[in-house]
């Protein structure tokens, strides 16, 4: 579909990120919900969507993509408008499944809409990695080893809606990415006592078997970098091509000056 494109932000670099790469976008937010757009920013209250929906298409906007962090919000039914109030039952049934079930539910409101919603990364090609990518030192064969058994993980993981994220030392696993995100994961790492866990192993990053990329696709940054540093870690692998590096000029010097592997795989 045509039309002009809407970005409704959320936290984080992302969407600068977007706007940057398409100044001529308009840009929305939700209230209550932060972001760190330059641009005029109109903001409209979740529980009010309608209002949203009338103002994007009173505007021309026709293509959107939801970019940025998003816990889940509270909301108060009492504010409910009619438009909310019909997604209501799936929305609610929604909220007590994974976030892939929760934001396909999400992608499907916007599309019965007449919405197009589009992924970060087909805006911003460059935000991914090819196969092949590979920064810093070799991988070694314990490396290689705990990579496997991570991508197993995630593997078995995926049906339960659970995990974007896992980290494996010496054949153990570590920790899985849950609702608290990559950082709480590798901080989680940091702290298990050296006995338990010397230096060594990986974080692999990949996304959930199926999962829609247009609204949830993983991603690592500079801060990703410093705590897989800080949990005593060999590297980092991504999914070639279904990972986002986020300010990537910074993420692959950052790799490179704490002595790091960076490697994107087609798993």
């Amino acid at each position: 579909m045509s039309g002009k494109l809407g970005i409704i932000a959320c936290a984080g670099v992302l969407p600068v990120l977007i706007a940057e790469y398409h100044p001529e976008a308009l840009c929305f937010g939700l209230k209550g919900v932060p972001n760190d757009l330059e641009c005029d920013v109109d903001v409209h209250q979740i529980e009010k969507i309608g209002g949203l929906f009338a103002a994007m298409k009173d505007q021309g906007v026709y293509r959107v993509v939801l970019a940025g962090s998003l816990t889940r919000p509270p909301l108060n039914p009492a504010e409910f408008d009619p438009v909310i109030m019909a997604f209501a039952p799936r929305l609610l049934g929604a909220l007590q499944a994974g976030d892939d079930a929760l934001l396909r539910r999400v992608i499907a409101f916007f599309e019965e809409q007449g919405f197009t919603m589009l992924g970060a990364h087909e805006l911003v090609p460059e935000l991914t990695a090819e196969a092949g990518l590979h920064l810093g030192p070799e991988v070694s064969e314990a490396n290689a080893g705990d990579i496997t058994r991570a991508q197993d993980i995630l593997a078995a993981l995926s049906p339960l809606d659970v995990g974007q994220g896992c980290v494996v030392g010496n054949g153990q696993c570590l920790g899985i990415e849950t609702l608290q995100g990559t950082d709480a994961l590798l901080k989680f790492v940091s702290e298990t006592d050296e006995s338990s866990h010397a230096k060594g192993g990986v974080l692999v990053k990949a996304p959930k078997l199926g999962q829609d990329l247009r609204v949830d696709m993983p991603a690592i940054g500079p801060k990703t970098v410093q705590a897989v540093k800080d949990a005593r870690l060999d590297g980092i692998v991504i999914e070639a091509g279904r990972v986002m590096i986020l300010e990537r000029e910074k993420t692959l010097s950052e790799i490179e000056k704490a002595g790091l592997f960076l490697s994107a795989q087609s798993f």
